[in-house]
């Protein structure tokens, strides 16, 4: 890499050309230099893609003046790190408190001394350097941090799940139809992305459950089914109350995806739009999965039953304003089956369901 490249970049603001030449003859032989004559320049310069390592900004200038750039450089997410030394012959007391207060990390006053100039310039750029470091350092901890516990509630996820369903994949298709009915519902980003992974925990309370009555191939009898209702309220405990919001948004999903619109649902008996939304939309998603998947009791539904029955059932068990957005996605959600099927046959319809141009 040449030495250009290599070179910290200094932006020199100032209206005067006298100053400019000085500070940038100062500066040249250790530093690149830019040059901006007025504040609009010099925010413009700042904001640009190759923003400057560090600011030397006058004070008194036409227009814009110096405090009122550092401001507004201070008040930017992009901008606000960048260290601002102000050189001015502003010589008071006030003028220097004021300027520190507004985010500059130093004050010198004119006539300036080069080899000042040049120490606080080095001094403020190593501090500058080492803090970006620190920053990264943190950020890729961060995302490792958050990679490691996304990892961990997904695998408790499918450990409920190997309960019975023998590969887990449950969790991995209908975290994915949960996230596609919720872009169509026309959720955000994040919230779209807090569903997607928190989805895998909705069934964690069946860990709970015997296996004799979880796999019993046959139907429940009333004590069984009480016993296979109580998972929503064991799982909400397995997960606990955090301030974290991807394991409240899990401890609210593992809470919800049973009750039903009409308010027949359990364990509350919530209705309509009691019912938190997420909750509304992993309710969709887990049971068109289990409508479409091979379990210990039946036998795989094909989609298109699996779907008209989910419409039936809009305003009695599920939010009707949500099937629009499902029916939707249903060809985004065909995929997801086809990509994840379980291994024994979980779904025995694929050929059908490649040839549906519209399920609906």
């Amino acid at each position: 890499m040449s030495e250009l490249h290599t070179k910290q970049t200094v932006l020199v603001v100032d209206d005067t050309p006298e100053n400019i030449d000085i500070l940038t003859e100062t500066l040249d032989p250790s530093y690149r230099t830019r040059i901006a004559t007025n504040g609009e320049k010099a925010l413009k310069m700042a904001f640009s893609n190759t923003p400057p390592d560090l600011i030397l900004l006058d004070i008194m200038m036409p227009g814009m003046n110096g405090y009122d750039v550092c401001k507004k450089l201070k008040e930017s997410q992009s901008t606000h790190g960048i260290p601002v030394i102000f050189i001015t012959a502003m010589n008071e007391v006030a003028d220097e408190k004021k300027g520190l207060e507004l985010g500059a990390v130093d004050y010198i006053t004119k006539p300036i001394s080069p080899a000042i100039v040049l120490a606080r310039v080095k001094t403020h750029l190593a501090l500058y350097d080492q803090t970006r470091h620190l920053e990264s350092m943190v950020e890729q901890r961060t995302a490792e941090l958050e990679k490691t516990r996304h990892q961990i509630i997904h695998r408790l996820g499918r450990a409920s799940e190997f309960k019975d369903n023998e590969t887990g994949n449950h969790v991995i298709r209908m975290s994915h139809y949960s996230r596609l009915i919720a872009q169509a519902f026309g959720l955000g980003e994040e919230p779209v992305d807090i569903l997607f992974n928190a989805a895998p925990m909705h069934d964690v309370g069946k860990i709970g459950i015997p296996d004799k009555v979880l796999l019993k191939p046959g139907k429940l009898d009333n004590a069984e089914l009480e016993s296979i209702r109580k998972h929503p309220e064991m799982g909400a405990e397995i997960i606990g109350d955090h301030h974290d919001i991807l394991l409240r948004t899990a401890r609210t999903l593992a809470l919800t995806h049973h009750e039903k619109w009409d308010g027949s649902g359990y364990p509350n008996k919530l209705k309509g739009e009691e019912i938190p939304l997420f909750g509304r939309i992993v309710a969709i998603a887990d049971v068109f999965d289990a409508l479409t998947s091979e379990r210990p009791y039946k036998k795989a539904w094909p989609v298109k039953e699996a779907a008209h029955e989910l419409e039936k059932s809009a305003g009695t068990n599920f939010d009707p304003g949500l099937i629009g957005p499902f029916k939707a996605v249903l060809p985004e959600i065909i995929k997801i089956i086809e990509r994840y099927a379980d291994k024994h046959g979980a779904l025995n319809d694929l050929d059908f369901i490649k040839g549906q141009q519209k399920i609906f």
